[in-house]
């Protein structure tokens, strides 16, 4: 098995890891910031919060790990986009490990305060709720979707991959851009935009159809033997043939 086929299988696998964790993680976090709207209710929820925040901290890792699993294919191409795509899934990560830290910042918090501090809760529950919001679910998604747009550009231009799925992705992307956009600016900073979560359904469904491919049928072969030096080539040819 060559290089180029074990980085399609590890990515497809990424892809898979990262989308499952990110729905999964967002889900438990979400039912529970939902039923702790009261200071009593948050340490009864100790549980499936920590449980959120690793599914979060699980789906950070792995999307950062997308893109550099794929550079070294993708350098080839376009170093300088290849590593902006690092660069801006790395940005991502970092904005979902912000976002993760809320509700766990918000448990600990509630172990030291009681009813008389109620007022202040709120007050505290009101931003920490912002902050995951918008980590998560805005700035997190603008780096995202630059990143993933830069490498989509790359495997479309270079036939990596089948041109209809990088198609598919690119537009999913447009989308899910727009749909973030509409979540910072709809006046509800601290609640999160029905539009985000129907219109991320397309690249999620997208990212599950590529990491399919990715592990099955793996890089296009004479993408790859264009950028491969003539006895990489041959070799190239000659495991295909096989």
């Amino acid at each position: 098995m060559n290089t180029e086929r074990k980085i399609a299988i590890v990515t497809g696998a990424l892809f898979i890891i990262a989308t499952t964790a990110s729905i999964a993680g967002s889900n438990v976090t979400k039912s529970v910031l939902d039923a702790s709207s009261e200071l009593a209710g948050i340490p009864a929820n100790g549980n499936p919060i920590m449980v959120g925040a690793l599914l979060s901290f699980i789906a950070a890792a792995t999307s950062a790990g997308i893109a550099i699993a794929l550079y070294p294919v993708l350098r080839k191409y376009h170093e300088g986009l290849a590593l902006g795509a690092v660069g801006f899934r790395l940005i991502e990560a970092v904005f979902y490990i912000v976002a993760l830290m809320s509700p766990v910042v918000l448990f600990t918090l509630s172990q030291g305060v009681n009813a008389e501090g109620q007022a202040t809760w709120q007050a505290l529950r009101q931003m920490l709720y912002a902050v995951h919001d918008l980590a998560g679910f805005v700035f997190g998604v603008f780096a995202f979707c630059i990143g993933a747009l830069m490498y989509y550009y790359i495997m479309y231009r270079t036939n990596l991959i089948p041109r209809w799925l990088s198609i598919w992705g690119i537009a999913a992307l447009v989308t899910l851009f727009g749909a973030a956009l509409l979540t910072l600016f709809d006046g509800e900073p601290y609640s999160i935009s029905g539009n985000l979560m129907i219109l991320a359904a397309p690249i999620a469904l997208q990212e599950m159809v590529l990491a399919v491919w990715l592990i099955v049928k793996g890089f296009n072969p004479a993408a790859i033997a264009s950028r491969a030096s003539p006895a990489d080539a041959t070799v190239l040819k000659l495991a295909t043939q096989s």
